[in-house]
């Protein structure tokens, strides 16, 4: 019997959406048999940052057991799925800042031929969530990563319309992570678990 497909969700998350999403993925990842690790992006926000949001300050304590992500987590996994709330249209300076460390596995070969996805959340409809997993995505390329988006595999992504990963409109926080999003996330979950599990049978892992 094959070894589970080794899976890393590493995310960053101020008021909470994003990190809600990643437990969802987490919790559907395992449905299908991987191995799962959770992982956040250290937070380079200044504490008066985050105490002039009641919102932030209450995500930074609610993920304080969530284990800060390190590059192992990038080598030990098979597959990994980068969670970001959009910043101008791209991803977040933290998760930027834990990609940007990667610098010496990518040297040595040890971030390539993985499957990698990505998910997000905007506050407003049309905020820059495709234009901030197309920007994710260039690194992976660089990586020498495989890019499995959700696509339009599944009837579902005809209804939340995103086929390039997991995505939310939080309104402010307004719209909390709804059934929407979270069967976008399983749908997501199971297609790189699968994919996966397909590519390590075919290599003999």
């Amino acid at each position: 019997m094959s070894d589970p497909v080794k899976l890393s969700v590493i995310y960053y998350s101020s008021t909470g959406t994003v990190a809600e999403i990643a437990k969802t993925l987490v919790a559907e990842a395992e449905k299908a048999g991987a191995e799962v690790r959770l992982r956040k992006a250290a937070e380079l926000a200044p504490d008066s940052a985050i105490d002039s949001n009641p919102a932030w300050r209450a995500n930074v304590e609610a993920t304080a057991d969530v284990a800060v992500a390190t590059p192992d987590d990038i080598v030990w996994a098979d597959a990994v799925l980068f969670g970001s709330p959009t910043r101008y249209g791209n991803i977040a300076a933290q998760l930027k800042q834990f990609i940007d460390t990667l610098g010496g596995q990518w040297a040595q070969g040890l971030l390539a031929d993985k499957v990698y996805s990505g998910f997000t959340s905007s506050s407003t409809a049309h905020g820059g969530q495709e234009s901030t997993l197309l920007a994710l995505y260039h690194t992976v390329h660089h990586f020498g990563g495989i890019i499995v988006s959700p696509g339009y595999t599944d009837g579902s992504k005809f209804v939340d319309g995103n086929p390039y990963g997991t995505s939310h409109v939080d309104g402010q926080g307004a719209t909390p992570v709804d059934d929407t999003t979270r069967t976008a996330a399983a749908v997501q979950a199971r297609r790189v678990v699968t994919t996966t599990a397909a590519l390590k049978a075919g290599r003999g892992d």
